[in-house]
């Protein structure tokens, strides 16, 4: 019996620290423990053992207690949390903590609800295209490949006869989605298939939850595990396949420390499993379009809906000729799909009722008093409300600089659509599907089945309505305002707008040939929406690499986003100089420092917010300056630093 452990914990400090085991306790690499640290006492996760240690006798600390009667994790797992902690700069501890379950105990997790006779239980014939697909990617037993498919050309079956054939080889199954709540039908596809093989980790089990599932994995009793971005670190055993779904979603990028990508986890879990990855989508990342371009990675069209249908016809409407949210022409479109006995679905990424406010006497503006973004207004809570940091107030009545009561509200949010069409239709049903809506226990499920079931003849939404959603009765998608991402001042607003429009497009015509989408915009003629209008896919690619090839911005270079942000202004832009004066001095050839300047969003909860920006064509060079110059950079009193390798946003 070991008398030294080595403990991490999650805490912001790369390094593990030794305690002393008592005579008789029993501790295993791959448990928690609770020990004492400092004043404090923590749980931390034992990740080795010693009979010695070079630590002075008096300074060691004995463990109190064990939490785990077996590990969590195995030698394996630690690996994988000491390249996750050199990859995105954080604690070794942290890296384990993003990694495992937290719960104390062990709890059943609930089953998601399935239908009776749910669809999807047995395999489905194949076509041509997806026979060949499946051949390709089993002709070896690891590679990345790519299928790259309109939307309902059959992509889930390709992915779930690749899983059941990796699992005739006695090989485990990661699959990956964006959102477990917005891929509803395809994880209950998974779930469907492989019965109680298959276990889920999603974000809402509760820690204890996702403790029982990953004991289960770990036991060997589910080997096909289905889950948004953390279950990519899933303990899997003797792993053959990751399947990533929608590969080109930004969900797959972890926002707080350690700020990991799913897709580069799993490109390392296969490389070091020698497993298969299995991505797809049929709006690629420009990251894996361009490794796609250049033969790094196989690609396996799919050309064909399955179903019957085909791709939509996509008609622009130009906003600058029209008065409210909802065009001639889309109201037009709403009726007949409706006289047809068709649904419609409208998409909208901007939640609240209207998000400008504006003086008429003064030309005053209402921004949040903690952040540099406009304030929303919220019909329905009677509140006007911030969406980085929830500061809420109720809304003006008069000009809060001037007094004037020359004010009004302008642009338009989901709430305000939503009153549109019921105005503009009262015989039709209406469902508002946003973050507000389905913050309510229940109200996601319950508005998906009965836009079904038929009971419902208009979904509208954010981004929720774009994702997943597979219904054969839509036969028109009206993108409200195409124009809400494009404008962002950031590098891959062309190729989110470019994205969404198609994705959701993608509703339309799934199981019939006369689906219809109406395209709302104030930019007719930017060649995002002309290329998305014109379903030119490689179109836009190719457009869109040539432009990022000429700026130097990913894929054509690597960048890491160091952002500083304090209550104290002053101290956030000192730090931010002083760090970007430090990497610039252990920067290599070929390896450019960009700023410090002030974020897009410069202000929120009430923290000032700068940022630098280290680029590089070499995949090394901007991390070996970001390392060398943290290293030796002390970071101020009351200054937070979030360092972000392969940022999806600069906002």
């Amino acid at each position: 019996m070991s008398a030294y452990a080595q403990v991490a914990f999650d805490i912001p400090v790369d390094r593990v620290f030794t305690y002393r085991v008592d005579p008789g306790t029993e501790v295993r690499v791959g448990v928690r423990v609770e020990a004492p640290f400092g004043r404090r006492e923590l749980t931390g996760f034992v990740t080795g053992l010693a009979d010695s240690t070079d630590v002075p006798e008096a300074g060691v600390k004995t463990i109190r207690r064990v939490v785990d009667a077996e590990p969590l994790f195995d030698e394996g797992t630690i690996s994988l949390a000491r390249w996750v902690a050199g990859m995105y700069f954080c604690a070794f501890g942290e890296a384990l903590s993003a990694m495992l379950p937290t719960g104390r105990r062990e709890i059943e997790a609930p089953a998601l609800p399935l239908d009776d006779e749910p669809p999807g239980s047995t395999p489905l014939e194949l076509s041509d295209e997806q026979r060949k697909a499946m051949e390709r990617v089993l002709s070896a037993p690891d590679g990345t490949r790519y299928l790259f498919g309109m939307t309902g050309s059959g992509k889930t079956e390709v992915f779930l006869q690749v899983a059941e054939a990796t699992l005739a080889e006695g090989r485990g199954v990661i699959y990956l989605v964006p959102e477990i709540a917005l891929t509803r039908q395809v994880t209950e596809a998974v779930t469907r298939r492989f019965g109680s093989r298959c276990a889920i980790i999603h974000s809402r089990l509760t820690p204890s939850q996702k403790l029982s599932e990953w004991r289960r994995i770990l036991r060997g009793e589910a080997d096909v595990v289905v889950g948004a971005r953390s279950a990519i670190f899933a303990p899997v055993r003797n792993l053959g396949l990751v399947v990533l779904d929608e590969e080109h979603e930004g969900t797959y990028k972890a926002g707080s420390s350690p700020r990991y990508h799913a897709r580069q986890v799993a490109m390392r879990r296969c490389t070091e499993a020698k497993a298969r990855l299995l991505m797809g989508s049929a709006t690629p990342s420009a990251e894996s379009f361009l490794l796609m371009r250049d033969g790094r990675i196989e690609r396996l069209d799919l050309t064909k809906r399955l179903a019957g249908g085909k791709l939509p016809e996509i008609e622009v409407v130009d906003m600058k000729q029209e008065g409210g949210a909802i065009s001639r022409r889309l109201a037009e479109a709403m009726r007949a799909a409706k006289d047809a006995g068709g649904q419609t679905v409208l998409f909208l990424n901007r939640r609240g009722f209207s998000f400008f406010f504006r003086c008429g006497s003064c030309g005053a503006e209402l921004t949040c008093r903690h952040c540099s973004v406009p304030l929303t207004f919220h019909k329905e809570r009677g509140r006007v409300v911030c969406h980085y940091c929830g500061y809420s107030a109720p809304p003006p009545s008069a000009c809060p600089e001037c007094g004037s009561l020359d004010v009004g509200w302008a642009g338009f949010g989901t709430e305000r659509v939503e009153e549109d069409v019921a105005r503009l239709f009262p015989d039709m049903t209406v469902a508002r599907l946003d973050a507000d809506s389905a913050a309510k226990r229940g109200a996601l499920e319950t508005i998906l089945d009965d836009f079904r079931a038929g009971r419902v003849d208009v979904l509208l939404g954010t981004q929720m309505v774009a994702k997943g959603l597979n219904f054969p009765g839509v036969k028109l998608v009206g993108v409200v305002l195409a124009d809400t991402s494009l404008n962002l001042p950031d590098f891959r607003a062309a190729e989110r707008t470019f994205s969404l429009v198609t994705q959701v497009a993608g509703r339309a015509g799934r199981f019939t040939p006369d689906g219809r989408v109406i395209v709302q915009t104030f930019r007719p003629r930017s060649p995002v929406v002309r290329f998305a209008a014109a379903h030119d896919i490689e179109g836009f690619y190719a457009s869109e690499l040539a432009a990022r090839e000429e700026l130097g911005f990913p894929p054509f270079a690597r960048l890491v986003r160091i952002v500083f942000r304090s209550k104290d202004g002053a101290r956030a832009v000192e730090a931010s100089k002083a760090f970007a004066e430090a990497a610039a001095a252990f920067a290599p050839a070929g390896t450019e420092v960009l700023g410090p300047a002030e974020c897009p969003i410069g202000m929120v909860a009430g923290n000032t917010r700068m940022q630098v920006v280290l680029r590089s064509v070499d995949p090394n060079g901007a991390r070996t300056a970001v390392r060398d110059a943290i290293a030796r950079f002390l970071v101020p009193a009351n200054v937070h630093v979030e360092i972000d390798p392969d940022p999806v946003s600069l906002m």
